[in-house]
């Protein structure tokens, strides 16, 4: 059965943590899931959740940990000494632990390090540091089973079990030359049906997908999404196996850049959480929110540019908001296909083409509209010319919005910058300003006012 957490449940914890009770804490957490652990954690106050730390086993606090949000986790951590944070690390893959030692101070990170008591896992924890943090080797860990393509299938069964003692989860065994080159993967099936005497090179599968320590996580995550991969090796810039990245790893990436992308599609230049200070959040929403006002401002000046047009046919006025609003909507649209095909490596053939496309996209829509348009002055008795002038506006509008919306990001994307950027009020902002320009540009040419 699965577990739930009750407001009935957290009141007993906390009560049994203010008693100091560790033995009935440790009996109700005995049979628990590290995610339900975690669960808890974030319940509780910095103080409360420390105290749970220091008194379940590693092997259950150190999985917890890896599941809280990364502020929660580190207030926890500095509320525990170098040596209880060097436990944690023990337990953990050697990934996350360099997740959560590049969070550390740098004072205390060597102190932390060198209390970790498997100088293996110490050292492969501060070579994972040397990368960036948004390539394949930052993500990888180093944790993996892999034979030598010389031994027999009897010697690597034995090697194997030796090896997977200090792997959660066997996702794939990789095959290796003398000198740690990775030369493929060997099949559970062909090593449990091989004689024992046979040599792994004369079973092992050479073709292999792998990255290397270089290769951004972007690119990890569509070739993983692509050949529909569980693990997939990281090699050096000379073909060494240097460790792998697991699908959770995978995930843990997209979600975190999906929620990146939400809020600055929502116009939040940062990754801000709710419970952020109020000067963080401001931070993170005020630029975009000045680049709305400035945007709202020129909309105001073009429309005084045109108070002839509003004073000779002030419906026009009332049908402003409604060109405002296509524009924008338009614009978030197209620019959200393009920001999502970028994302999925979906985008091909020319620019050309693909602003022809959305050319062709905005003619039907804004056609159909505009018949709508006019099809609403007729039953309102609006005049026939006015109807005509607004639905050839939107017409207009929808286009250079669609054209915006697609060119914008795609530019983006050249230059490196995150073209979630534009789907949000950069986007919104601008389709506004050109959207009421050539709403009343329109109109005049055509009112001949």
């Amino acid at each position: 059965m699965a577990f739930q957490l009750t407001s009935d449940y957290i009141t007993q914890v906390e009560q049994l943590i203010a008693n100091k009770d560790g033995s009935a804490l440790r009996e109700m957490m005995d049979d628990l899931h590290f995610a339900d652990v975690a669960e808890i954690l974030e319940e509780l106050n910095s103080d409360e959740a420390t105290y749970l730390i220091k008194l379940l086993e590693s092997k259950i606090t150190s999985e917890a940990l890896m599941e809280l949000d990364e502020d929660d986790r580190e207030k926890i951590l500095e509320r525990l000494s170098p040596e209880e944070i060097a436990g944690e690390l023990q337990e953990m893959d050697t990934d996350d632990a360099a997740d959560v030692v590049a969070g550390l101070d740098d004072e205390i990170v060597k102190e932390v390090i060198d209390k970790i008591e498997d100088d293996t896992h110490a050292a492969d924890i501060v070579d994972l540091l040397k990368y960036d943090k948004d390539t394949a080797g930052a993500l990888m860990a180093k944790e993996l089973v892999k034979v030598k393509e010389t031994w027999t299938v009897a010697g690597c069964v034995r090697e194997m079990r030796r090896q997977a003692k200090n792997v959660t989860r066997v996702h794939s065994i990789y095959v290796t030359d003398k000198e740690g080159k990775l030369k493929g993967r060997l099949s559970l099936k062909d090593l449990l049906t091989a004689p024992e005497k046979t040599h792994i090179s004369e079973v092992y599968i050479p073709k292999v997908d792998y990255v290397t320590v270089n290769t951004e996580n972007e690119e990890v995550a569509r070739i993983m999404h692509k050949y529909d991969l569980e693990a997939i090796p990281v090699i050096d810039e000379e073909g060494t196996l240097m460790g792998r990245i697991t699908i959770d790893d995978i995930v843990d990436f997209i979600k975190d850049e999906a929620e990146k992308d939400y809020q600055l599609a929502a116009g939040i230049s940062s990754v801000v959480e709710a419970d952020d200070s109020i000067f963080q959040l401001t931070r993170a929403r005020l630029p975009w929110l000045v680049l709305g006002l400035i945007g709202g401002l020129g909309s105001v000046y073009i429309m005084q540019g045109f108070d002839e047009a509003l004073n000779k046919f002030p419906i026009l006025f009332f049908f402003t908001p409604l060109i405002a609003a296509m524009a924008g909507n338009v614009g978030v649209q197209s620019s959200a296909i393009i920001v999502q095909g970028l994302a999925n490596d979906n985008i091909k053939g020319s620019l050309f083409s693909r602003l022809l496309k959305e050319v062709g996209l905005a003619l039907i829509n804004g056609i159909a509209l505009g018949l709508l348009v006019i099809l609403f002055g007729t039953i309102v008795g609006q005049n026939r010319l006015v109807s005509i002038t607004i639905a050839v506006s939107m017409l207009s509008v929808i286009i250079v919005a669609a054209l915006v919306g697609t060119f914008v990001p795609l530019v983006l994307d050249k230059r490196g910058i995150d073209p979630a950027i534009a789907t949000g009020p950069f986007i919104t902002t601008s389709n506004d300003i050109f959207g009421i320009f050539l709403f009343f540009w329109i109109s005049k040419l055509i009112l001949d006012f």
